[in-house]
């Protein structure tokens, strides 16, 4: 052993080997680096944008009335928007920002996702001083904040964890903290609403104020992060230590590059043309499901949207097969199995929406309950949730399930979950159905994230982390805002009056 550096200086280097002066590379996954404490803050950072995502998601519903009352709106086909609005955003927006954090880093994302869903949360209460209109422009903007923090925060636990048990729990996590982070937005929001709705708005500002300044801090630093990878099409990085200067150069030109030119090279990194196509053609076909309760079937203002909406859909695949230098969705990693994952996990977040908007209006509505008795009235959704996170837990890891048998555990539970609730009789005691649907629906929930998104995050490659983490997201807030839009199309069909309490 103590001959072998000599035996070492006294063979030629081969030209493969060459020796280096530079310290050997930190470890592969950030996590192995981290001290305990370091690790506890990243993890719970990161969490804290799905917790605060679903916390402005509820708090703005259980404060629908006090909102409409405030701004003289009753229809309840208008005030959905103020759901559907910020779920919209979130969703058509995720890929994107996702997108942006491949380039320019998760972690910096994480931050500026904080800080601008700090802003808008703050604008959004100072509405109550204009008009129902700004309100839901307020609650779009607002919704930007969960599609730039949701990607980035998960993609920086993707990149952070090997694949195993460890991060199978860390996902299993993140997503347990959606139901518990809906109860608290909702308990604080009915307690300040006690004062002044626009109290609760202002409370979530300052809170996320202060994780933008924590994931400042605690996010490691993603200075190696591969953007010059999104025009490699070698997963393994065979060529990277030869072109990663040129690659380098490409993405970030010198201060001697034309303006056309830089805006060229960030436009192909960031794949602005399929992004913008991308999102009009989604924004414009969830309009047009969101809109038709308000304006009917028959209206121009739903059919167009409608029929452009598809046409941009199918123009976006075909311009990310053709024409994309790099693609905002790559096509080659979107198997069989992911598709048919993300498609069942849309499906079961739509029933959620709607499960959680009529739930709602019709307690409020039927049994006349405020908002802070409402939120009580959900509450086993929270120890339901965490419940619920462990198991899915157990079963990602030791018990070795496999994520296809958890993924149908969760359809089954928002399958039952929402039959509960729509058989229960208006005036039945809180421990019958509608109790059991609560404990229910958190096991849908807390299944199908974490196990989409480790379907998704080890299927791609380690570049494509932010897109695919960016895909769960999408199909998760998607799937919420879509499912509000069809079930108030069903509801004017069936019901007729969508203003009714009937």
């Amino acid at each position: 052993m103590s001959d072998s550096p000599l035996t070492a200086e006294s063979e030629p280097k081969s030209e493969s080997e060459p020796a280096s002066p530079h310290p050997p590379p930190p470890p592969r996954w950030a996590s192995q680096s981290l001290t305990p404490m370091r690790e506890a803050l990243l993890v719970f950072t990161t969490c804290m944008a799905q917790f605060c995502t679903q916390s402005a998601f509820f708090a703005a519903l259980v404060l629908l009335q006090p909102i409409g009352d405030s701004l003289g709106i009753q229809s309840r086909p208008r005030l959905a928007w103020l759901v559907a609005g910020y779920s919209l955003a979130a969703g058509t927006l995720i890929i994107f920002c996702g997108r942006l954090g491949d380039v320019y880093g998760h972690g910096r994302m994480l931050v500026a996702g904080y800080a601008w869903f700090a802003l808008w949360s703050c604008l959004s209460g100072l509405s109550v001083y204009s008009g129902f209109d700004l309100a839901v422009v307020t609650r779009v903007m607002q919704g930007i904040g969960p599609a730039v923090c949701l990607p980035n925060a998960l993609a920086v636990l993707g990149t952070a964890y090997p694949p195993g048990h460890r991060k199978a729990m860390v996902f299993a996590l993140f997503g347990a903290v959606a139901p518990i982070g809906a109860i608290v937005g909702g308990v604080f929001a009915s307690l300040l609403a006690l004062v002044w709705w626009p109290w609760a708005m202002w409370a979530l500002a300052l809170w996320l104020l202060v994780l933008a300044c924590l994931a400042a801090v605690v996010v490691p630093r993603d200075d190696h992060h591969h953007h010059h990878h999104q025009f490699d099409d070698d997963d393994d990085g065979n060529n990277s230590n030869n072109n990663s200067d040129d690659e380098q150069k490409s993405v970030q030109p010198s201060s001697s590059s034309s303006p056309l030119r830089r805006l060229k090279t960030v436009s192909d990194a960031l794949d602005l043309p399929g992004a913008v196509i991308g999102i009009s053609a989604l924004v414009l076909f969830n309009f047009a499901w969101t809109q038709a309760p308000i304006d009917g079937w028959a209206k121009v203002s739903v059919l167009v949207p409608l029929v452009l909406g598809i046409v941009l859909f199918a123009l976006f695949l075909l311009f990310e097969m053709k024409l994309s230098p790099a693609p905002l969705l790559p096509l080659d990693s979107i198997t069989a199995d992911v598709g048919f994952v993300l498609a069942a996990v849309v499906c079961g977040w739509a029933s959620f929406g709607v499960w959680t908007l009529y739930l709602t209006q019709t307690l409020h509505d039927a049994r006349g309950l405020s908002p802070l008795l409402l939120t009580a009235y959900f509450s086993p959704v929270a120890v339901a949730g965490a419940a619920a996170a462990v198991v899915t837990g157990l079963m990602l890891g030791p018990l070795r399930f496999g994520p296809p048998t958890v993924m149908t555990i969760a359809l089954s539970a928002f399958t039952v979950g929402s039959l509960l609730t729509a058989l229960a009789p208006v005036h039945q005691t809180y421990w019958g159905q509608i109790f059991v649907a609560f404990l229910v629906m958190p096991l849908g929930m807390d299944c199908s994230f974490p196990a989409a998104t480790l379907i998704v995050s080890n299927a791609v490659a380690r570049r494509h982390q932010g897109m695919g983490a960016s895909l769960v997201s999408t199909v998760v807030n998607y799937g919420i805002a879509i499912g509000v839009g069809i079930a108030g199309t069903v509801e004017m069909h069936v019901q007729g009056d969508p203003d009714t309490v009937d």
